[in-house]
């Protein structure tokens, strides 16, 4: 490593997975070099929609995951850390006890997870997505969407950010407050477009889309989608990272996955086992901002949808770095 490289470690903890990024950032362009990235389902928000609470067995999987995340923090000499905790730690009335636990499994570490706000996490995601669009000559201004397990950011900018929000839709939430069919019925479908609608109202409030050129696309539902939309055999980040679909086509694959049995879609070579039952929910919640975003713009099937493998994960990595 050079003198202006930093190596540094992100780990984002959602409602659905935890992920960790070892990187290596140069601090004066930017630029990241990943060591290690990966990304484990664990459910933490598993029924605290409904609940408020994080469930005993949820917590458990997640410590242990984070045990494993300080070891590769350990061998690979990092030792500076941001631990990231988002939607299911912000509604969960243990997320103290979460907090102690993730110190712990860190120990000599000293790591100490952010339960951040959406507009933090928003934020972040938005630092993480848009650097390869500008250098990649992706005309903004963007519409970056972030579709999680329990909550959705809708942040518009193009070298900053200008407007954000955060929503309570997500993958996880509105499949456990909706989607229970197996496929869903169209009257679970009905009510989950009435709860999804809704919560776009409240984003458009404080998110004008009426600039924007580019909508944005990041996390594990909406690079599902794209991996359908493009046919994949198995998962490829490269083939998916910055790929260029239409609004249509894009809409066209959220609503079979929507309406498909589970059964099927576990079949599909690179669905991860842990988005199996989630995948209807953010699928929809994905279409019905495309929706929106189609008619806000004005411009309907001439709007560009870009998917990003680069999100909120690289965000806090660069951070680190003072970026």
């Amino acid at each position: 490593m050079t003198s202006h490289t930093r190596r540094v470690a992100a780990v984002d903890c959602g409602t659905n997975s935890i992920r960790l990024l070892i990187a290596d950032v140069d601090t004066e362009t930017g630029a990241l070099t990943d060591v290690v990235r990966r990304m484990d389902i664990v459910r933490l928000g598993h029924g605290v929609d409904k609940t408020g609470m994080i469930a005993p067995d949820a917590m458990a999987r997640t410590l242990a995951q984070a045990r494993e995340y300080a070891q590769q923090c350990r061998e690979h000499g990092v030792t500076t850390i941001r631990f990231v905790a988002t939607s299911a730690s912000r509604d969960a009335g243990n997320s103290d006890e979460f907090v102690a636990g993730v110190h712990a499994a860190f120990g000599d570490l000293d790591v100490t997870p952010e339960v951040i706000t959406g507009s933090e996490e928003a934020r972040l995601s938005f630092l993480g997505a848009t650097g390869d669009l500008r250098a990649a000559g992706i005309p903004g201004p963007y519409l970056v969407i972030d579709i999680g397990g329990g909550s959705t950011e809708f942040v518009r900018g193009t070298s900053e950010v200008k407007a954000a929000r955060s929503v309570d839709i997500g993958c996880v939430r509105m499949t456990e407050r909706h989607l229970v069919t197996d496929p869903p019925s169209l009257e679970e479908i009905a009510a989950a477009i009435v709860d999804v609608d809704a919560q776009i109202d409240i984003g458009a409030t404080e998110v004008d889309v009426h600039p924007v050129r580019t909508l944005v696309g990041l996390a594990g539902s909406v690079t599902t989608v794209t991996a359908y939309l493009l046919k994949l055999p198995a998962y490829d980040p490269e083939a998916i990272h910055l790929s260029i679909a239409s609004p249509d086509a894009t809409q066209k694959a959220c609503d079979e996955l929507l309406r498909m049995p589970r059964a099927q879609r576990a079949e599909l070579g690179f669905m991860h086992p842990g988005r199996v039952d989630v995948i209807g929910a953010g699928a929809l919640v994905w279409s019905r901002v495309i929706e929106r975003a189609k008619r806000d713009t004005g411009l309907g099937e001439d709007l560009q949808i870009v998917t990003s493998e680069h999100d909120i994960l690289d965000g806090i990595a660069l951070s680190l770095a003072g970026l």
